[in-house]
């Protein structure tokens, strides 16, 4: 100590009342997050308490708020522009050169202000709503233009730090928002003095609460495959930092989105006997009945034209393995088609047909069905090949003795 202030450079001395009980306090067994919050708390309390006596303090003493203590190593925030920002139009010339930083950011933002709004939900609170969350974030990026602020976002260190202060209501930005006004106008050149360390204790003592491994755990057990995605995106944040560990995050989803849009699953359906209930054959249900002369096959996702050829090569290996009478091809789980694949069921149709193999559909959705009507395929079909339901297209078959013998 020096002059009744603590001296900041004592690791030992720093930590250790720390853990002392103050007055009135319980003294329950303290959780290890416990720990951090009172180290943040009392370094607060001692970062005001040498402020208000920094006259008191020389060069020679070993306070923090004073050049020497950059010299020592010691990193700190420095010097903060201060007053009004002064209001100037965005300068358009600069558009073509930041726009791509830009979109990065904007995509950066936006990803983390909507996991730390679904982070933080509680059950009592409106649903979110992307759109309006977007919508609030661009307007408040475009009126900051104009004064060259900091791009907008939310952020789950900052909302965990107003959460845990005891924030209920939309009040508690208003305060940061005066806060922040205050340090423009006479806070700055105390700000300037906080050490980075005080600032990373805030953001680690409020934010060691976000990371749970018991979610971890349950991710695992239920997709293992999501669970390597957040393992990545965790690596990524540690050793690229968090914008280029989120950016990894978002295309590391995207990758796995595009991966299994690509290869759809196409499933061979039969009939849970004595039902007319239609599903998925597989070895939890080997008594699952199988129509002769009939195979049901139900793609799953959209079709479009980097995944057409996959479906269409799964369909041809059902069809080498059962060589039906009748491909009925069940609707119900693709929302529609694109171009290209509507292109290739109609050559498939043709195909299938000079084979001596009927196409039937089943089960169109209202999309897909309207797209198929603007084709050929619809007038080669007609009303006798298209029908409602999986369970009246099997009906049909049986009635009109289709079936193998």
């Amino acid at each position: 100590m020096s002059d009744g202030g603590l001296d900041f450079l004592s690791p030992t001395r720093a930590t250790v009342p720390l853990r002392t009980p103050m007055a009135g306090e319980h003294t329950a067994p303290l959780r290890p997050q416990d720990g951090w919050l009172l180290e943040t708390r009392a370094i607060g309390i001692n970062f005001a308490d040498v402020v208000g006596r920094r006259g008191r303090y020389t060069k020679d003493a070993r306070c923090p708020f004073f050049p020497g203590l950059e010299a020592a190593g010691v990193s700190v925030v420095g010097a903060i522009q201060g007053g009004f920002p002064v209001p100037r139009l965005p300068r358009l010339s600069l558009l073509e050169a930041m726009w791509p930083a830009a979109a990065g950011i904007a995509l950066i933002s936006f990803t983390e202000s909507i996991a730390a709004a679904r982070a933080f939900v509680r059950p009592a609170d409106p649903p979110i709503d992307a759109n309006r969350e977007l919508l609030a974030l661009g307007a408040a990026n475009a009126a900051g233009a104009f004064i060259g602020s900091m791009p907008a976002g939310g952020g789950t260190s900052q909302t965990a730090v107003s959460r845990n202060a005891g924030s209920q209501t939309q009040a508690a930005s208003l305060v940061v928002a005066a806060v922040a006004f205050a340090t423009l106008l006479f806070l700055a050149p105390v700000l300037a003095l906080m050490p980075h360390a005080t600032l990373a204790a805030v953001v680690i003592a409020y934010s060691i609460g976000l990371v749970d491994p018991a979610e971890m755990a349950a991710i695992r057990r239920v997709r293992t495959m999501e669970f390597r995605w957040a393992v990545v995106a965790c690596l990524g944040v540690m050793v690229l930092g968090t914008l280029k560990g989120v950016v990894v995050a978002i295309v590391l989803s995207l990758v796995g989105l595009v991966a299994l849009a690509y290869d759809p699953r196409v499933d061979e359906i039969g009939r849970k006997p004595g039902t007319n209930v239609f599903r998925p054959r597989s070895p939890e249900h080997p008594e699952d009945e199988t129509i002769p002369g009939l195979l049901i096959a139900r793609p799953v996702g959209r079709i479009y034209f980097a995944n057409a050829e996959n479906v269409g090569a799964k369909l041809s290996a059902l069809m080498k393995a059962t060589s039906p009478r009748v491909a009925l091809l069940d609707c119900s789980a693709v929302p529609g088609f694109e171009f290209t694949a509507l292109k290739k069921l109609v050559e498939a149709e043709a195909r299938l047909r000079e084979e001596g193999t009927q196409l039937w559909l089943a089960a169109l959705n209202p999309e897909a069905l309207e797209l198929v009507q603007r084709t050929p395929l619809a007038e080669r079909l007609g009303r006798e090949r298209m029908f409602y339901t999986v369970e009246e297209a099997v009906a049909a078959f049986m009635a009109r003795g289709t079936a193998d013998p």
